[in-house]
């Protein structure tokens, strides 16, 4: 392993990451709050440490190879979510201890959106917005923004933006040039970004709110200003805008780089992948809107906003809230909580297994039923008119193997901490999906739960960000020989 390369890149990266944290310090003097002396702080901290491990390797030249890649992904991620603690543990707002600011930090940049801190509505605005920040940056990819806007880096890239770009297919390239895919993608979050901001301050959101809520909704995170989510602005249309853009997020950025090019959306109604999600969202949506309807828990109107919402927020794994779904009634939170499992769609900000991998095992299962009736068939597995490689369709199901394995490592080692089954089960699903919200005792947060147990799911967001292989293949003995 060529630790000198590995040093030169995640000293840059830390010092970039610093510089995050100046936006912060603009809010709080703004509102004059009482968090600047924290953020000044673990910025001079922040950029020191990244200067320190930088300045000895400056120098190296080499290109990053695949290896390298992996290392320097897992090793940035696993350190900025210790530096990202460091405005939470010194705002004397907060205090929280070194594991719960973790945990924040990692939930923040993994937009994962489970939260540990209780009185939003009372936090200084600098360490609201930080918060939203953090997912904001976390969405797409830091990495891949690193790459995008520091061409001095002067290095291959694209063992980095495979390793970090979300969903099943990481080879893809929307333009010849990784800055130039990078620069795509960056631009198009950020437009994103700025049309769902403007959208929310117009329905009645204040310029603060809006900012927040547009950083953690095209991230598919779920942080919010308020304790009470969504439902603090009592606003259906304020919901209808955030639905809109929680579906948009959830989808392909390659579709939406290609709509922006070509002026054109008839390409996300050819996609297989849109089709199977959007069709799910309908079913989901129906069958949640029925039943809390035929149910009498809200009338017609009640049940179409409050039930459209939750399952669009569960599902693309955002984590919003305007009801507490924990408490419908019978098979519907557990019913909700799983199409969790799935997400969105690859190469989006959304967390699961991806449609993508779902809708291959599902046609993968009807191909192993059709030869049985066939035994010497051949029968080919398709996505629209193009058959997938057998190679695909083994790597897709090593993936599921291996995340079905993590989580009832997790889920059994959360049990172990104490948690009862609904607990721990939720929060094991909700960490390694990115979603955030569970049910039993991490329904609405996070901050009664054990330390251990928080240990354990800071590792499951951490697999579920870094799509579970990235994480692990450090953990080969094979990985580490020459």
């Amino acid at each position: 392993m060529r630790f000198a390369i590995v040093f030169r890149v995640l000293g840059l990266l830390l010092m970039l990451f610093s510089m995050t944290l100046i936006p912060p310090m603009l809010v709080s003097l703004i509102y004059d709050d009482s968090a600047l002396f924290a953020f000044v702080v673990s910025f001079v901290i922040i950029l020191l440490f990244g200067t320190a491990v930088w300045a000895p390797v400056h120098n190296n030249k080499q290109d990053l190879r695949t290896r390298d890649g992996f290392i320097v992904t897992a090793l940035f991620w696993a350190v900025l979510g210790a530096a990202g603690a460091l405005p939470f543990i010194l705002a004397e707002s907060t205090s929280l201890s070194v594991v719960d600011a973790v945990f924040e930090s990692l939930s923040g940049l993994t937009t994962t959106g489970a939260t540990v801190i209780t009185g939003l509505d009372t936090l200084p605005h600098s360490l609201l917005f930080y918060r939203q920040q953090l997912q904001w940056l976390g969405g797409i990819g830091i990495v891949v923004i690193a790459v995008a806007i520091l061409p001095m880096l002067g290095i291959g890239g694209m063992q980095l933006y495979r390793a970090e770009t979300p969903g099943p297919v990481k080879d893809s390239k929307l333009t010849p040039r990784i800055t130039q895919t990078a620069k795509a993608l960056f631009f198009i979050y950020l437009g994103l970004t700025v049309i769902c901001g403007v959208s929310y301050w117009l329905a009645g959101m204040s310029a603060f709110d809006a900012i927040g809520h547009a950083f953690s909704t095209v991230a598919i995170g779920g942080f919010s200003t308020h304790d009470t989510s969504m439902a603090f602005f009592d606003s259906p249309t304020i919901l209808i805008i955030a639905m809109v853009f929680m579906i948009l997020s959830g989808m392909n950025f390659a579709l939406h780089f290609v709509a922006w090019r070509s002026l054109s959306i008839k390409h996300y109604f050819l996609d297989p992948e849109v089709k199977f999600y959007l069709s799910w969202l309908i079913i989901g949506t129906l069958i949640t809107v029925g039943y809390l309807y035929f149910t009498s828990v809200y009338d017609f109107s009640g049940s179409l906003i409050n039930g459209s919402f939750e399952l669009i927020s569960i599902l693309t794994t955002t984590g919003f809230g305007v009801a507490d779904y924990s408490q419908w009634p019978t098979f519907l939170p557990f019913m909700l909580f799983m199409f969790a499992f799935m997400g969105g769609c690859g190469g989006s900000t959304a967390g699961g297994i991806k449609v993508m991998r779902v809708m291959m095992i599902c046609k993968q299962g009807i191909r192993e039923i059709h030869r049985l009736i066939h035994p010497n068939a051949v029968i080919l597995i398709k996505v629209g008119n193009k058959p997938v490689p057998d190679r695909v369709v083994e790597a897709i199901w090593g993936f599921f193997a291996v995340y079905v394995i993590s989580f009832m490592i997790m889920f059994l080692l959360l049990l172990a901490t104490g948690l009862d089954f609904v607990t721990s089960f939720s929060a094991v699903g909700s960490a390694i999906n990115n979603l955030g919200p569970g049910m039993g005792d991490v329904a609405t947060h996070y901050g009664a739960i054990n330390d251990t147990a928080k240990w354990i799911l800071c590792f499951a967001m951490l697999l579920g960000r870094l799509e579970i292989f990235t994480l692990l293949v450090l953990l080969t003995p094979a990985f580490w020989r020459s």
